[in-house]
């Protein structure tokens, strides 16, 4: 039976993958940084509670998946958080930092300790980047920031890998209905004196399918890139965001 790995996968996207690799014969392995989550979570899946920027503890949890599992055939390195909702000059250093080190060096951390094994499987690695990985963000920067160096670390990956074998790729949601979500609109909505009624109708009808992607929908596209069917499918950053027209919906009337 093949066996993934999910970071973040306690709730939201992450929990969204980790059923559905499993309904598709998968064994799952997820993390999260909360304890109460994993404890919610079925009891037929591998549960180690680890900040996924936490190099010592997640060196620990890949040993601790080699001696119990043998070996993994996927990864996906999902966990991230939002970070600030600010314009540059306002962003703290501490939680620029903070953000950056969440998505990108837990990704990167991921792929550092569990590249061998993949690599002994032919496996697959999934990155969880985002639309504001390939436009940018406005009041988002070091979120911006970080998630665009997901797809220039997926890039690295897909060719220092290839040759063993190993495939790489990287998903962007655009934006995903869920509570995360919901708070990112809320403080947008503050930020740029509206409502989060229309902040939400902003972000719907600035894609060509005028809806929000849900969690289901990446973690469906999770499972094909892992897939035999994507044997060949390597280095794409994939938008699973309802084709994005306007990533920065102005709000033309704003409450005065």
């Amino acid at each position: 039976m093949s066996r993934v790995l999910i970071t973040a996968g306690g709730s939201g996207i992450g929990q969204a993958m980790a059923m559905a690799f499993e309904q598709s014969g998968f064994d799952v392995w997820i993390t999260d940084i909360d304890a109460k989550l994993l404890g919610k979570c079925p009891g037929s899946w591998q549960k180690t509670q680890v900040d996924s920027s936490d190099e010592p503890g997640v060196s620990k949890m890949f040993s601790q998946i080699e001696d119990r599992w043998g070996g993994l055939d996927a990864i996906c390195a999902n966990a991230g958080i939002a970070g600030p909702t600010a314009i540059v000059e306002d962003i703290k250093i501490e939680d620029w930092q903070r953000c950056v080190s969440v998505n990108l060096e837990g990704a990167f951390l991921s792929a550092k300790y569990g590249g061998s094994m993949l690599k002994d499987t032919n496996g697959s690695i999934v990155l969880t980047s985002s639309t504001a990985g390939i436009y940018g963000f406005p009041n988002r920067a070091p979120y911006a920031a970080a998630k665009w160096g997901i797809i220039g670390l997926m890039k690295t990956l897909a060719m220092e890998w290839g040759p063993a074998g190993v495939r790489a790729n990287a998903i962007c949601p655009g934006a995903v209905e869920g509570t995360r979500m919901q708070g990112v609109m809320e403080r947008e909505a503050i930020t740029k004196g509206t409502t989060y009624q229309k902040i939400y109708d902003g972000y719907a009808s600035g894609t060509s399918m005028r809806s929000l992607v849900t969690a289901d929908d990446i973690a469906n596209m999770a499972v094909f890139l892992c897939s035999p069917a994507a044997r060949l499918v390597s280095g794409q950053v994939i938008a699973v965001d309802g084709h994005t027209e306007n990533p920065d919906p102005k709000v033309l009337n704003p409450i005065n």
